[in-house]
């Protein structure tokens, strides 16, 4: 089993070695890089606007790290900061008009096109159902699909395992409505 390096918790007034906190933000994104990118296209259709948006994932986490006490997982930090800045592009989008939105581009390394036109398919259904949630069940929703338990999404966001389960259900029962028959 892979054992991971932990993030040591920065002492109050201490002085902030920034190549130590460069580091520690590099393994992070190397570890969790993909999954940040997961989260940020539930968020945002937009190829280049999604670069961005994992761009500001990793400048905020950055900037988070001189400040982390180990309190909770680094996990947990990660993604409590990607959902941070995912609902901040989200309200700027919203404040923005006129954007025009591009298709979503997703490779997909299967042999035949008619395999990956049918996976593309279906992938993009999914996850325009998944944009299309109310932003508390979309929340929990991705956070599900990346494998986090109950408890670790209630940490996450800040909400109790009750409302996680409530949401997680309620975000189901809509992406079953929406995708009917990939049931």
């Amino acid at each position: 089993m892979k054992t991971e390096a932990k993030i040591e918790p920065f002492a109050a007034g201490a002085a902030v070695d920034r190549r130590a906190l460069e580091e520690q933000c590099e393994r992070l994104m190397r570890e969790h890089g993909p999954s940040v990118v997961r989260l940020a296209a539930a968020y945002e259709s937009n190829p280049a606007n999604r670069d961005d948006l994992v761009q500001e994932i990793a400048l905020a986490l950055w900037k988070a790290l001189h400040q982390f006490r180990g309190e909770c997982a680094e996990r947990t930090l990660v993604f409590r900061i990607a959902q941070n800045r995912a609902l901040t592009h989200v309200w700027r989008r919203k404040q923005s008009p006129g954007e025009l939105e591009e298709a979503d581009e997703v490779p997909d390394s299967r042999a035949t096109p008619e395999s990956q036109a049918s996976a593309g398919q279906l992938r993009d259904r999914l996850l325009a159902a998944i944009r299309s949630l109310p932003v508390g069940h979309r929340q929990v929703m991705v956070l599900l699909l990346e494998g986090m338990s109950h408890a670790e999404i209630a940490e996450v966001l800040g909400i109790t395992e009750g409302n996680v389960a409530v949401r997680a259900n309620r975000a189901r029962k809509e992406l079953r409505n929406q995708l009917g028959e990939l049931r």
